[in-house]
């Protein structure tokens, strides 16, 4: 996990396609997804087993990526899926890319 290199970015999870959202931000987001995945702390995402990547961006700096979080959870549903479905229309994991291209 540690070859990936340390990028702020901001995500959403989700229990299914159209399903339950989780939005967060992290400085290395194999490891924080990889903790959401085993379920390391109890709370939201374990509770609603919200645990695929479907979306992320990276930033710059770690001030832009906590923006843009805050900003992304004060979009409506609707919108939301618009974003993940202009990128990842199928709803796909994305976390066994994230692997691949840490290896």
């Amino acid at each position: 996990m540690s070859k990936r290199k340390i990028t702020p970015c901001v995500y959403m999870l989700a229990s299914r396609p159209q399903g339950t959202l989780y939005i967060g931000v992290t400085g290395n987001l194999l490891r924080r997804v990889w903790e959401h995945r085993t379920y390391v702390a109890d709370g939201f995402t374990k509770r609603y087993n919200i645990h695929q990547l479907v979306w992320f961006e990276e930033h710059p700096i770690m001030m832009s990526a906590i923006k843009r979080e805050t900003n992304l959870k004060d979009w409506r549903r609707a919108w939301k899926f618009q974003l993940i479905q202009a990128e990842n229309p199928h709803w796909e994991d994305l976390y066994p890319r994230l692997l691949d291209d840490s290896r």
